[in-house]
């Protein structure tokens, strides 16, 4: 069996049947009436700036999508965050990519939802180490979607060993609770002797500590244990036994800083929230974040023609007329009609893409990720709850 799990291969993809019905039957209907216009359409999420700021991630798969495709494409650049207005625009015969529509707004709105996701945890603790550990929330198939979009949105790392294989990104991660139950209870020191001797030089000795005792004397023994070997504790806490996370938290810091061990980090997981780090980040070194980056909702992407014939035309509802967005010198979004002037300190985001059907930009996730976070200071991306 070539597809044991189900998913949708990636031929049926690009040759259009990852699609909804209706839009075959628009095809077999144009055809058979001759009809082929010539259209602008554009995709959005908001009409018009609400003050929420969102990622645009996921163009890269657009490209590759339509190449080969007789149109032209304009698009954010991979990372730039949008607030209303066209994040895309495509322009050729409405028949060269009817069918797309619904692939084309899967690649971007699911990974946007992500990327926004994971910006608003890197914004809550901007000098902490914050890693993804959601790739177990997803479909395996996307793993590498949820992992990009967290580098990204500038975490400084991931879990998924497929998804690292993809990116040529090395994947991280220590030890779970499993490990610690295959030595059983009071043999804590000999689990964690054992992956010392295990594992390679370039692991951090990263000991989790809250799996059959209180978390302080776990973590004591972890530090008696290693000694100048452990980097730090992991304490993944189920939340119905937290109490006070916080204080949990200063106690272990006092208490190793009380024995000697100031070097020794505290690293949190577990079901955390940009919230909950935020109360965390003074007293805590880093934090592995999973459902808030895989729970988050996709973008409401939709797309609409915009222009037929070189006539503007809209659905009720939507704005007519090929547009343009900006970005202000003060950070705001502006929208405004192509043929128009827009604001006088703005710079023009739309950027080509695709040339008939040729892809005309070249991908570097480190330079969207220095992009994303460079935006997100220039715009004040989620500051009203710093």
């Amino acid at each position: 069996m070539t597809n044991p799990f189900g998913t949708v291969p990636a031929e049926a993809i690009l040759e259009g049947r990852a699609t909804d019905a209706y839009f075959e039957r628009t095809r077999d209907t144009l055809e058979h009436a001759g009809k082929n216009p010539h259209v602008v359409a554009e995709v959005t999420a908001d009409q018009f700036p609400t003050g929420d700021f969102e990622v645009f991630t996921g163009v890269e798969d657009v490209a590759t999508l339509f190449a080969g495709r007789d149109v032209d494409i304009d698009a954010l650049p991979d990372g730039q965050l949008f607030d209303g207005g066209p994040v895309m625009r495509i322009e050729g015969p409405y028949l060269e990519f009817a069918e797309l529509e619904t692939s084309l707004l899967g690649f971007l709105s699911q990974p946007s939802g992500f990327a926004t996701g994971a910006l608003e945890v890197r914004r809550a603790a901007p000098d902490s180490t914050v890693l993804s550990f959601g790739a177990r929330h997803v479909h395996p198939s996307i793993a590498a979607t949820v992992e990009r979009a967290a580098l990204l949105a500038g975490l400084d790392g991931f879990s998924h060993v497929a998804a690292g294989d993809i990116l040529g990104r090395e994947a991280g991660g220590t030890m779970p609770h499993a490990l610690m139950f295959c030595f059983g209870e009071g043999n804590q020191a000999e689990a964690w002797t054992a992956f010392d001797e295990a594992v390679g030089e370039d692991v951090p000795r990263i000991a989790l500590t809250d799996t059959f005792w209180d978390e302080k004397s776990e973590s004591l023994l972890a530090a008696e244990t290693l000694g100048d070997r452990l980097e730090g504790v992991r304490l993944d806490t189920t939340g119905s036994r937290r109490g006070d996370f916080r204080h949990i938290v200063r106690e272990i810091r006092w208490e190793l800083d009380a024995r000697g061990h100031e070097d020794v980090d505290i690293f949190c997981s577990g079901g955390l929230t940009p919230q909950s780090i935020r109360e965390l980040r003074d007293i805590a070194d880093g934090f592995g974040v999973g459902s808030h980056i895989t729970g988050a909702d996709s973008v409401d992407f939709s797309l609409d023609i915009v222009s037929l014939e070189g006539e503007s035309v809209s659905k009720r509802g939507k704005l007519s007329g090929v547009k343009e967005v900006y970005r202000t010198a003060a950070g705001g979004h502006h929208v405004a009609l192509a043929d128009r002037e827009g604001p006088e300190d703005g710079e023009a985001l739309l950027e080509p893409l695709v040339r008939d059907g040729e892809i005309v930009r070249e991908f570097d996730l480190d330079d969207a990720s220095e992009r994303c976070l460079a935006d997100a200071e220039r715009v004040g991306f989620d500051e009203s709850t710093d």
